[in-house]
């Protein structure tokens, strides 16, 4: 069977269990809705958070950064893996002993305040309306090859299916679903890379694999150095990145993922404290899983691609070339006229995308409308990695179709907890909490229901237009999140002397320097767009690091302001001590 014949029975296969599931869990109530009535076990939790945390970024964005960055892209592996440490040991078992259902719910009781809520909220929804944004992309990027669509087309599809199912289900049914999901993730990127490795190096196990010596007796790293070096680029084992910006991106990834509303919810749906610190255990086995062999499928990925398309003639092309090229992810232009690709340094590095023309060239390749007189003859598209990869190494067409049904696994299960988040903070902690406190549970989670469907509609025009690669757009949610969450979660846990005038000018000042950072220097909206680039970046730290920043701030004014205004009530300060006491915790509280 072809490829696309198989892309639609396993993927059918896999929505259809996702949808039955999201029917057989549905919510009942708004414990159901927000925290799956906080009785999933240790293990499916785990396994659900895992698959919440392992998105389009993981799976389709990280070894594409780590394949095209090489040393610089571990910056992403040392940053996910260590900011989910700090959660599991830091962050969740306080916050489940606490007992709410969402983070600003934990800020606005904390810091007895619903200033101090609204604006977690508004935190909550910048997060997850940034991160929610590459996932739709990674939707987006899978459907418009495999199923032979536009991109556009793609998200369409993937909104109708993560608006199902959070819908109906809230966190109960998505909890589930992604039990499904991780399974059919971590099998579809694993598959091929045990297979990739066998092929490469006889190793069955990719992480040996990809520091393993091939047929010829050539170590695969040294092997892709030399590749790289006699085609102008800087050899794949070096780094280009200054330690200052490595540093600050480290620390903004790790920091905001012990702040993501959308995994630290996930520790408020089991019974008890204990169950919190098992499920991160369970979870962190789960990812670790996928992360190290990441940096393999990279290594085999840039290989392949680079061995298969030098100095190839455009006209003896494999076919997976030209049906990436019809997505528009794939583009060459053939400026010395001599009909074949030359790959080098340049645009295929670049994060513009090409605009094409309608007419084709004299080989039959898509024409480039807006090439770079200082550009290379190819432009790759990170996101494509990963989906490319089985197509590239000639793997069997079913492996091609799982590994497309695995990269929509991990978008579509953290889009639906991002949704998630989103519903809640508008229904719970926005209506429920302060606009309409006598409003009935049927109520709440109508208004809950038709937020994720706003939010879908939000999600669905950033995953259309987005503001870089998956990978990299993730990247800013997290510095948002390290720069307003973490340093209010982290005082509010470990200092009773913390008030609400210090955390809200904390958040305040944090998020407000971060997202005018991002604007003006990722997106150009703000100054002169020709000076939004490295060379005026500040203290050389690029906008995906500079979260770490806006963290330092907010911590800074948080404990500043604080030690000059009034200490908090003395209820407050009992609460704090027993929430330093990770044990005897109840149900989560019900509202």
């Amino acid at each position: 069977m072809g490829i696309q014949t198989w892309t639609f029975i396993l993927v059918g296969i896999t929505f259809a269990l996702y949808i039955g599931i999201a029917i057989w869990s549905r919510a009942g109530s708004t414990k159901e809705f927000y925290v799956a009535g906080g009785g999933v076990s240790p293990l499916a939790n785990g396994l659900a958070t895992a698959a919440d945390w392992m998105s389009a970024a993981s799976f389709l964005g990280m070894a594409g950064i780590i394949a095209f960055s090489g040393y610089d892209g571990s910056v992403y592996l040392m940053g996910w893996t260590g900011g989910y440490v700090l959660l599991a040991l830091l962050l969740a078992p306080y916050l489940r002993k606490f007992g709410k259902f969402t983070v600003p719910d934990f800020i606005g009781d904390r810091y007895y305040s619903n200033v101090a809520r609204t604006v977690a909220i508004v935190a909550a929804l910048f997060v997850s309306f940034t991160y929610v944004a590459g996932q739709m992309r990674g939707v987006g990027v899978v459907f418009s090859r495999f199923l032979d669509v536009e991109v556009n087309t793609g998200v369409y599809i993937g909104m109708a299916v993560v608006l199902f199912y959070a819908f109906l289900g809230g966190m109960k049914g998505i909890t589930y679903t992604q039990v499904a999901q991780y399974c059919v993730l971590i099998f579809a990127f694993m598959v091929p890379a045990i297979f990739i490795s066998l092929m490469a190096t006889g190793n069955p196990v990719p992480q040996i694999g990809m520091g393993a010596a091939g047929s010829d007796g050539v170590y695969l790293l040294d092997k892709l150095d030399g590749l790289m070096t006699d085609l102008g680029f800087t050899a794949y084992t070096d780094g280009t990145k200054s330690k200052m910006d490595v540093f600050f991106i480290t620390a903004a990834l790790m920091m905001g993922t012990a702040g993501l509303p959308h995994v630290i919810i996930r520790f408020f749906t089991v019974p008890k404290v204990k169950d919190a610190r098992k499920s991160a255990g369970f979870a962190l086995l789960f990812i670790a899983i996928l992360y190290t062999t990441a940096p393999a499928i990279a290594v085999f990925a840039r290989t392949n691609l680079m061995e298969t398309v030098q100095n190839t003639p455009y006209k003896e092309i494999p076919a997976w070339f030209t049906k990436w090229e019809d997505t528009g992810l794939i583009a060459w232009t053939d400026k010395n006229k001599d009909g074949k690709i030359q790959y080098a340094p340049g645009n295929a590095l670049a994060d513009a995308k090409p605009i094409f023309e309608t007419k084709r060239g004299v080989n039959g390749e898509r024409l480039i409308a807006n090439p770079s007189p200082t550009a290379n003859e190819l432009y790759v598209d990170r996101d494509i990695t990963v989906l490319a990869n089985p197509e590239i190494a000639n793997l069997p067409n079913w492996i091609i179709a799982l590994v497309a049904a695995g990269g929509l696994a991990a978008a579509l299960s953290t889009a639906a907890g991002l949704l998630l988040v989103i519903s809640t903070s508008i229904s719970h902690d926005l209506v429920k909490k302060q606009i309409a406190p006598e409003i009935s549970d049927k109520k709440e989670l109508l208004i809950a229901r038709l937020s994720s469907l706003v939010a879908v509609l939000v999600a669905g025009y950033f995953g259309i237009n987005p503001p870089g690669f998956v990978a990299s757009v993730v990247a800013l949610a997290f510095g948002l999140a390290a720069s307003s969450f973490f340093p209010a979660i982290v005082l509010g846990i470990f200092s009773k002397r913390m008030n609400r005038e210090g955390a809200i000018t904390g958040m305040l000042a944090g998020l407000a320097i971060t997202c005018y950072y991002i604007a003006r220097f990722k997106l150009g909206w703000i100054g002169n767009p020709d000076t939004a680039t490295q060379e005026y970046w500040w203290f050389g730290i690029s906008p995906e690091g500079f979260g770490t920043v806006g963290m330092l701030v907010n911590f800074s004014i948080a404990l500043l302001v604080s030690s000059v205004t009034t200490a908090p009530p003395e209820h407050v300060q009992e609460m704090v001590e027993n929430i330093r006491i990770p044990s005897g915790a109840g149900e989560a509280i019900e509202h």
